[in-house]
């Protein structure tokens, strides 16, 4: 039987495949079917910065309205707020420290590097194995410039680890100017690891009630290629683990970001749309392929197509189309 375990952050996993970040991974019952259907490991729903320090700013004016005569209460008042805002999430993480084996990564949606660094820490008390950190501005402001928005991204990474010894990825999108470098660059800030690419909320529009409205929740099928590409481009140029996500719906799929080069791939949309039990489907699909292929471990083609191995690494560069839409 062909071994499908492999390591992602330095964390040894039974499988290559980990239950992304969702709703799917917010609650002990849930993690703990997603463990017994054979997933690597979890990443949980993420703490979103937004919310932890919107709550911290309304408590805070409340609290010096309220107290004003009594200035030196604040610090235990600020400190206790964010605390209580954080306590779900925390015990989430303790609870499934006791009760599941596979490794739980803590997720931090974030957007600057002010003031909630210290979470990190607190996760890392409550008995995390990892962190991953989903950070993504949307460079939607033409008045910034670009080096702006990437420095966001270097000040959350050196601030966390501050604050941390555990391992820590990020979760990036491709909004950069020069994309290779930007990854390249980001490997080497002491992260462990890094998941391309984060999916967002993207508007449509309802021509019938002329509104704005949400498009797809779920990732398509064809939306893998994105990841691919990238994976296969920096996977043997990076000094980091890479993640692959989106629009991963099945097995072969799987399969694909693995022989790019992926440690591992995260699943969401296909577990929504599947149930959670896939997992030991897709697990055992990827044995059969391994044995087919005469593969003893996943070690033993990971990377094998990636841009720098395959026998066309030009095609992961093309991006125009010469063939199939030419006139003949």
């Amino acid at each position: 039987m062909p071994d499908i375990t492999t390591t992602y952050l330095g964390l040894k996993l039974k499988s290559p495949i980990i239950a992304a970040s969702s709703g799917l991974t917010n609650s002990l019952e849930d993690i703990k079917k997603i463990e017994k259907a054979g997933a690597g490991a979890v990443v949980l729903k993420s703490l979103f910065e937004e919310e932890i320090v919107t709550e911290m700013e309304r408590d805070l004016h409340r609290l010096h309205s309220e107290n004003h005569l009594y200035p030196e209460t604040m610090d235990y008042y600020d400190t206790f707020d964010v605390e209580n805002t954080l306590s779900d999430y925390l015990k989430l993480v303790t609870d499934c420290k006791k009760e599941v084996n596979i490794p739980v990564i803590a997720s931090i949606n974030c957007i600057t590097s002010h003031n909630w660094p210290s979470y990190a820490r607190t996760l890392q008390d409550a008995g995390a194995d990892a962190i991953e950190l989903n950070i993504f501005t949307l460079p939607s402001d033409t008045d910034r410039k670009g080096e702006d928005t990437e420095k966001v991204y270097f000040d959350v990474i050196k601030a966390v680890l501050k604050e941390v010894s555990i391992p820590v990825s990020i979760k990036i999108s491709h909004y950069f100017s020069n994309l290779a470098d930007m990854i390249t660059r980001l490997s080497i800030t002491g992260i462990a690891g890094m998941t391309l690419f984060n999916r967002f909320y993207s508007p449509d529009i309802d021509v019938d009630n002329l509104e704005v409205i949400p498009t797809h929740i779920f990732s398509q099928e064809y939306e893998y290629t994105m990841p691919l590409r990238w994976i296969a481009i920096t996977s043997n140029r990076v000094d980091c683990d890479l993640a692959a996500t989106t629009g991963i719906h099945d097995s072969r799929t799987a399969i694909k970001m693995l022989l790019a080069g992926a440690q591992v791939v995260q699943m969401a949309s296909a577990l929504y749309k599947n149930g959670v039990d896939y997992i030991e489907r897709y697990n055992h699909e990827i044995e059969k392929w391994m044995d087919k292929h005469n593969f003893n471990t996943i070690a033993d083609f990971q990377g094998s197509l990636s841009q720098s191995n395959a026998a066309n690494p030009a095609g992961y560069l093309r991006v125009q189309f010469m063939k199939h839409f030419s006139q003949k």
